[in-house]
């Protein structure tokens, strides 16, 4: 395999040269002399004003950068990105144009992909859990990869192959690694619902188990050791183990199996400063760990699979919100927006922190330490805390986030029955709308009544 060292470049790299405070925006983001930013060559207080606050802004040209820069760094791996991260028709275009395949956790994930034209034998399909539509939607759709992660899911899917047919899929291992930005998020150790342990030896059972099925095809492992994981290490980590496990399938079935996928989970920055993972140096690091582990266990080298998301889309993003009310309680200032918990729950689930920036009109306020927090009935619906923002912030300011592409809309909820944002695209200077505003006549249309 040959691995060609390309960094990932982050959104406008964080450095101390970072004077306009745009280090984690996309970089075609641009400040304006009147205190707006353009993203895009799209003015964001246009964007607000013409499709109304919250909005998601999503840079099409950033997207489709960073598919290529791991096509680059990764030419002879399979590229699929992460549809969790964010899933819509134009997105599922924009990945299937650069060349990656593209990773669904659902029925409903798989089947928005497919009518868009999206190829089936480029998915792979995964979840702890997947219910009984998922696995048919998936087999009658034509998925390419199907990642077994229960000893149950086996028989099931065995039970369910149309005859004469063989469903490739892969056994999720888990390695014992810890890595990845907070507790909720470490999917590589024992103590978590993902995969089947290679110390208790369920993983080795569910391969001899698939071995034995005639209608599933074994081609692999998968491992999947955490997100926002800032170090190559952990990586490095998990393929010598997992080339230790294929030399073991290998001398136990006499099956060399010639594909392993590694995950995702590739960390971005969400404030100036913060770490982001450098895709160039796993790509180095990985492909000799793979090629010195295979050789030591005289094994030929399998495809690699990489399932980037968040790194894809995440500096990709930039959401923007109205001040409603600016309100001082004892030491606290609390700057509160049209937005909230409902269209970005990440803050209350694993307590991340934004760089919110006022922009729309230019300000020589001396800076203030706030709390930008959202309209809904919880106390834990804070957007940004202890932010610094102009001192003059006032009700009908725009506020912007960068590094907002990733598991915000697509973890959005109904909560106060707000309704979702729209996401806009950005691209040479014109907006438009990928997925336009959830309206209450959406929410009433599933209520049935008494």
């Amino acid at each position: 395999m040959t691995i060609s060292v390309t960094s990932l470049p982050p959104a406008n790299e964080s450095d101390p040269s970072d004077t306009d405070g745009l280090s984690v925006w996309p970089r075609s983001a641009r400040p304006q002399p009147d205190g707006d930013v353009t993203v895009g060559g799209v003015s964001l207080a246009e964007a607000a004003d013409r499709f109304g606050t919250p909005v998601y802004v999503l840079d099409e040209q950033e997207v489709r950068e960073r598919c290529r820069t791991y096509r680059t760094a990764f030419p002879e791996a399979d590229i699929v990105y992460a549809a969790k991260a964010f899933l819509c028709r134009a997105m599922a275009h924009w990945v299937q144009e650069e060349g990656l395949g593209l990773d669904v956790c659902s029925a409903g994930e798989l089947a928005l992909a497919v009518t868009t034209g999206f190829p089936p034998e480029r998915i792979v399909m995964h979840g702890n859990a997947k219910s009984p539509e998922d696995l048919r939607t998936a087999l009658r759709l034509g998925v390419g990869r199907i990642v077994v992660d229960s000893t149950s899911e086996i028989a099931r899917l065995a039970a369910i192959t149309p005859a004469g047919t063989r469903q490739k899929v892969m056994v999720r291992v888990v390695p014992g690694i810890a890595a990845g930005g907070h507790a909720k998020i470490r999917t590589g150790t024992e103590d978590q619902k993902f995969g089947l342990s290679i110390t208790d030896g369920s993983a080795q059972h569910a391969v001899t188990r698939i071995l034995d099925q005639p209608h599933l095809e074994l081609v692999g492992l998968h491992c999947h050791i955490g997100s926002q994981v800032t170090t190559v290490k952990p990586y490095v980590a998990a393929v010598r183990r997992m080339v230790g496990l294929m030399a073991r399938i290998r001398d136990q079935h006499g099956v060399t199996l010639p594909q392993l996928n590694i995950g995702g989970g590739h960390a971005i920055a969400y404030r100036p400063g913060e770490d982001s993972l450098d895709v160039g140096l796993l790509a180095g690091r990985v492909g000799a760990e793979l090629a010195d582990g295979c050789a030591r266990a005289q094994l030929p080298l399998p495809r690699l699979t990489l399932e980037p998301g968040r790194a894809v889309v995440g500096p990709a993003g930039v959401a923007v919100y109205r001040v409603l009310s600016v309100k001082r309680t004892g030491e606290h200032t609390f700057v509160a927006v049209d937005g909230g918990m409902s269209d970005n729950p990440r803050p209350a689930l694993y307590g991340v922190r934004y760089a919110p920036r006022l922009i729309g009109r230019a300000s020589t306020a001396p800076p203030r330490l706030v709390t930008v927090v959202g309209r809904h009935c919880e106390a834990g619906d804070i957007l940004a805390d202890e932010v610094a923002l102009p001192g003059d912030v006032h009700p009908g300011d725009l506020l912007a986030v960068p590094a907002a592409g990733a598991y915000h809309l697509s973890m959005a909820s109904g909560y106060n029955l707000v309704g979702r944002p729209p996401v806009v695209a950005a691209a040479d200077g014109i907006a438009r709308i990928l997925v336009r505003r959830e309206s209450l006549d959406d929410m009433s249309r599933r209520d049935v009544g008494l």
